[in-house]
C-alpha cells in the first residue's frame, strides 16, 4: 500500500488554488469608498494643501514670489486687526449661540409636549426663515434697521421718538446676532425636535408611574436623551460663528462707519485676498482660523460627550 500511494497522488489532477478572499474583499471595499475618497480629496484635502502651500510664500516687490516659511503665520499672530476680529467674533459666539440654542430648545420642548395647538403650523413657520437665503435675510433686516427709510425710521416718525440706531458701531454686532438667530433658530429647533421624537415612550410611562411632573421629565429624561443633538448643534453653531461673513459683508453697504473690512476673521481674509492682493498672507490667516475652530469644536465635543458632565 505504501508503494502505491505516490502513484495515486501523481495521477490525481492538481486542484485549483483557493482564491485570495482576503485580498479580493479588501479591493471590493476600496471600490465602494473609492469615489468618495477621490471627491473628498479633490474638494477638501486639495484646497487645504494648496492653501498651506500658498501660506509659505510671499509676493515681494523685489524678487517676486519667494519662500518665507512660517513668516506669514508669525505676522498673523502679531496682527492687531486679526486679533480684534477674532475677539469680536468670539464675543458674538459667547452671547449669540446660547441665546439661539436656548430659544430653539424651548420651542422644541413646547412642540414635543403635545399641549401646543397647531404644532405643525408652528413648526413650519419657525423653520421657514432657514429657507430664506442669507443674502435676502440680511438685506431685509438691514432695510428694517434703517433710521431714514426703514422700520426704525418709520417708528421714529410715527411716534415722535428716537430709537437707537441698530446699525451704529455699538449695536451692529447685536443686530447681526439678531439676524443670525432669526435665520437658524428653526434649523436647530428641528434638530432638537427630531431627537425628542425618538425617545422611548416607556421612559415617559415610568415617569408617570413615579408621579414625576413636566419639569422633572424634562430635566431627567428629555435633556439627557438629546445630549448628542445639543452637542452637534453647539458645534455647528461654533463653526458658523467663526465663519461669519455674509451678514457683515452685506450690512457694510448700509453701515460703512460701523463695519470695517476686518470686522470678522473671514471678512478680513476676504479683504486681504481680493482687495489687498495678499493671497499668501490671507491663506495663513485662514489656516490659523481653521485650526482655532477645529480645536474649540473638538474640546466642546469631548466635554459634551463625557459621561457625567
Amino acid at each position: 500500500m505504501t508503494t502505491l500511494e505516490p502513484a495515486v497522488a501523481a495521477d490525481r489532477p492538481p486542484g485549483p488554488r483557493p482564491p485570495a478572499k482576503r485580498n479580493r474583499r479588501s479591493w471590493t471595499g476600496w471600490g465602494f469608498i473609492g469615489p468618495f475618497v477621490a471627491v473628498f480629496a479633490l474638494v477638501f484635502l486639495a484646497p487645504i494643501a494648496y492653501s498651506i502651500y500658498l501660506s509659505l510664500f510671499r509676493d515681494q516687490l523685489i524678487g517676486g514670489t519667494q519662500f518665507v516659511g512660517l513668516d506669514n503665520y508669525t505676522q498673523a499672530l502679531e496682527d492687531d486687526r486679526f486679533w480684534d476680529s477674532l475677539i469680536r467674533v468670539s464675543l458674538f459666539l459667547v452671547v449669540q449661540v446660547p441665546i439661539m440654542l436656548g430659544i430653539a430648545l424651548l420651542i422644541a420642548l413646547a412642540l414635543d409636549s403635545g399641549r401646543l395647538y397647531g404644532k405643525d403650523f408652528f413648526r413650519i413657520t419657525i423653520f421657514l426663515p432657514y429657507a430664506v437665503p442669507a443674502v435676502v435675510a440680511t438685506l431685509m433686516w438691514g432695510f428694517m434697521y434703517g433710521t431714514r427709510y426703514g422700520l426704525v425710521g418709520d417708528i421714529n416718525d410715527a411716534f415722535g421718538v428716537t430709537l437707537p440706531d441698530p446699525l451704529s458701531a455699538d449695536l451692529v454686532l447685536a443686530s447681526i446676532g439678531n439676524i443670525v438667530t432669526w435665520e437658524f433658530v428653526g434649523y436647530n429647533m428641528l434638530i432638537f425636535y427630531s431627537a425628542l421624537r425618538v425617545i422611548p415612550h416607556s421612559l415617559y410611562e415610568a415617569a408617570e408611574i413615579d408621579g414625576a411632573g413636566q419639569f422633572r421629565v424634562i430635566t431627567a429624561i428629555k435633556l439627557p436623551a438629546i445630549r448628542g443633538a445639543l452637542v452637534i448643534a453647539t458645534i455647528f453653531s461654533i463653526i458658523g460663528s467663526f465663519q461669519l461673513f455674509n451678514e457683515p459683508n452685506i450690512l457694510r453697504q448700509l453701515a460703512r462707519n460701523a463695519i470695517t473690512t476686518d470686522y470678522t476673521p473671514n471678512f478680513y481674509t476676504y479683504s486681504l485676498s481680493f482687495n489687498g492682493q495678499q493671497q499668501n498672507y490671507s491663506a495663513a490667516v485662514a489656516i490659523i482660523m481653521g485650526l482655532i475652530t477645529m480645536v474649540i469644536a473638538y474640546i466642546v465635543q469631548l466635554r459634551g460627550m463625557r459621561k457625567g458632565a
